[in-house]
C-alpha cells in the first residue's frame, strides 16, 4: 500500500521552530522528487519547497528562503522541512507530495501532477 505520511505540525510562537517529516512507504522513494506545499484558509495552495530525488538540488519559495530548509534521508524514506523564525503568515496546513522524477540534479516543483499526496499537517504560528 502506498502511503505518504506528514507529521510534526502544531502550535508554535512567532520566532519559534518546527520540523515537519514526510515518510513514504509502498514505492521506490529514491526515484521521486518531493515537494512541500501549504494552504491557508481562504487561500490557494502554494509551493513551499522541493527537493530532487538525488538530494542535490532544492527550491524555496521567496517567502521562506533563509528560514526553511528541506532535506531527505533516502534510507529512512523521509523528507524533512526544518522551519525556523516562524511567522504568523506561515500558518497553514502543510502537505508533502511525491512525483516520479529520476533526473539527478533536477527537481519537480509545480502545483500539480504529483503521483502521491500526504494527508497534511496543521502548523499554527500564534502568540
Amino acid at each position: 500500500e502506498v502511503q505518504l505520511q506528514a507529521s510534526g505540525g502544531g502550535l508554535e510562537q512567532p520566532g519559534g521552530s518546527q520540523r515537519l517529516s514526510c515518510t513514504a512507504s509502498g514505492f521506490s522513494f529514491d526515484d521521486y522528487s518531493i515537494g512541500w506545499f501549504r494552504q491557508a484558509p481562504g487561500k490557494e495552495r502554494e509551493r513551499v519547497s522541493c527537493i530532487s530525488n538525488s538530494d542535490d538540488t532544492r527550491y524555496y519559495a521567496n517567502s521562506v528562503k533563509g528560514r526553511f530548509t528541506i532535506s531527505r534521508d533516502n534510507a529512512k524514506k523521509t523528507v524533512y522541512l526544518q522551519m525556523n523564525s516562524l511567522k504568523p503568515e506561515d500558518t497553514a496546513v502543510y502537505y508533502c507530495a511525491a512525483r516520479y522524477y529520476w533526473r539527478p540534479g533536477s527537481y519537480y516543483c509545480v502545483n500539480s501532477g504529483y503521483d502521491y499526496w500526504g494527508q497534511g499537517t496543521q502548523v499554527t504560528v500564534s502568540s
